[in-house]
């Protein structure tokens, strides 16, 4: 069967006519400037702060480059660049996506590395999810709040015992660099294994050979399965450093409010470590002096104190009725010289509610964790500490109290009457206790175990040396002659009277026998 000329004819014709090219309202503009991983664009009249814009590819991009509208100004918009700001040129295009920017969340990002727009670079394959929220959102209210009663266990004897972290709040750790400020934050990370609490962590700033080395630390202690690492390495841009935090936030408050599942467990509590927090000023200082917001202190614009309270802000412990969730920040913040009077660290420490200090002077000594527990503080207290561990800890926080300020005086070499020399030698095996090897958390029961007995000066004839040893002798004797005492501190979370008198007898028992003596 042939077809005539004239039926093709018709056909097209037809078919041109019956054609509708569907209408798309787009707000376009055109780049008048760009470098330093910034842009200015004009047009774009109807672009929201903070909005997602798209350069379409060209001839130098294949794929589109996504910007976030920044500056908002009379004639034009300034774009931070969220890619290879080399590939774009003056007069390309750029168009509104009518999308604020947002990340992917929920359960198909657990035990992922992600970049600071929830993309994958672990080369695991694509995330699988239709949940996304935006990166800036307004912190819960006091409405929906509830004061903070539950603790974190960290795993770490100092921080356990004088200065808890409860679920819900904010707990500065701040240092020098190279006195163990992550590794606190990665033997939180790893004491949560069989525990109901996801994990985020936020590299911000930092080399990729150290953020691999931490991954795969992670991996070997199986802590992946409920962690999601955040990545916005020192040679990502700027805008990538600055968006990052806020980022991994999202992640966390899905899990506050909607909570996901770990071992089959419903779990809606999440732990967020931003590190650090000075590098994310750094990156914001940046972006803003390219462009050209007014310099402040420092250089660092106005609302740099609002940057980190928007953010820090967001970590709560919900009420019961709003779902109970809690979200809980370890900000990490470095120091130059020990000088936590700088603008950043005063800024932070005024939004947490306490800080975990860490000296250089104390670490070199060989006093790790470095944990100044003079200056150290938890302004959420006793209420995030279980009964068991407030029990023994008062007497502990006394004790070093006295031993440090005794200590300064023993200095001067004068003589010193028997009390008070007890009292220095009671100290310095109390040290010798909260000293901890890392990726080494001590469960509740050992902690309590051990706190008892150095303060009730169980340890007191023991060389200070041999401490350490002891100690690790003692442990193994509790575990295998008296396995009841861990069982009803799990239970209870309190040392019962039952437990106490079995602690004693385990102590008395392990003395006769000990070899270290």
């Amino acid at each position: 069967m042939t077809l005539k000329v004239e039926e093709i004819t018709q056909f097209l014709k037809q078919q041109i006519e019956s054609f509708e090219a569907p209408i798309e309202d787009v707000n376009v503009g055109e780049v008048l400037q760009v470098g330093d991983g910034i842009a200015r664009a004009s047009g774009l009249s109807a672009v929201m702060a903070q909005e997602l814009v798209e350069f379409p590819p060209t001839e130098n991009h294949a794929e589109p480059i996504y910007g976030v509208a920044f500056n908002l100004e009379e004639d034009s918009v300034g774009i931070i660049i969220l890619g290879d700001y080399l590939k774009i040129e003056e007069g390309d295009q750029v168009r509104t996506t009518g999308r604020i920017i947002s990340v992917p969340v929920g359960q198909a990002l657990l035990g992922r590395v992600v970049d600071a727009l929830g993309r994958p670079i672990d080369g695991k394959g694509p995330i699988n999810t239709d949940k996304f929220r935006p990166v800036e959102r307004i912190a819960p209210n006091v409405v929906v709040r509830q004061s903070v009663n539950a603790p974190v266990q960290t795993g770490i004897k100092a921080i356990d015992s004088m200065i808890p972290i409860g679920r819900g709040q904010r707990e500065l750790i701040i240092g020098d660099r190279q006195t163990g400020k992550t590794a606190i934050a990665i033997d939180t990370i790893i004491n949560q294994k069989g525990k109901d609490l996801v994990c985020i962590y936020v590299a911000i700033g930092q080399k990729r050979s150290a953020i691999a080395q931490l991954v795969a630390t992670l991996e070997k202690y199986g802590a992946m399965e409920y962690t999601i690492v955040v990545v916005a390495s020192a040679s990502d841009p700027a805008a990538m450093q600055y968006i990052a935090p806020y980022a991994g936030t999202a992640m966390g408050e899905e899990v506050m409010e909607n909570g996901v599942e770990i071992n089959g467990r419903r779990v809606n509590e999440a732990l967020i470590v931003y590190d650090d927090l000075s590098k994310h000023a750094w990156a914001y200082r940046q972006v803003s002096l390219l462009m050209r917001r007014p310099p402040g202190r420092e250089a660092y614009p106005g609302d740099v104190f609002y940057l980190h309270s928007r953010l820090l802000e967001r970590s709560a412990k919900l009420a019961k009725e709003y779902g109970g969730g809690s979200l809980t920040a370890l900000p990490i913040i470095e120091t130059l010289l020990g000088d936590v009077s700088a603008y950043v660290p005063t800024n932070v420490i005024s939004i947490t509610d306490g800080q975990i200090y860490l000296e250089s002077d104390l670490f070199y000594a060989g006093i790790r964790p470095a944990i100044n527990a003079g200056i150290s503080v938890s302004r959420v207290g006793s209420a995030a500490q279980t009964k068991a561990m407030k029990k023994v800890a008062g007497k502990l926080r006394l004790e070093m109290a006295q031993f440090r300020e005794l200590a300064a005086f023993a200095q001067f070499g004068s003589d010193l009457d028997e009390a008070t020399r007890q009292q220095i030698e009671r100290g310095r095996r109390l040290q010798e206790i909260l000293k901890q090897p890392q990726y080494q958390p001590v469960p509740l029961y050992r902690q309590v175990a051990i706190i008892y007995a150095g303060t009730n000066g169980y340890v007191d004839d023991v060389p200070v040396d041999k401490v350490a040893e002891w100690e690790q002798q003692f442990y193994r004797f509790l575990d295998a002659n008296y396995p009841d005492f861990q069982r009803i501190i799990d239970e209870t979370n309190d040392l019962t009277a039952e437990a106490e008198e079995m602690l004693k007898r385990a102590i008395e028992e392990f003395k006769k026998t000990a070899p270290v003596a």
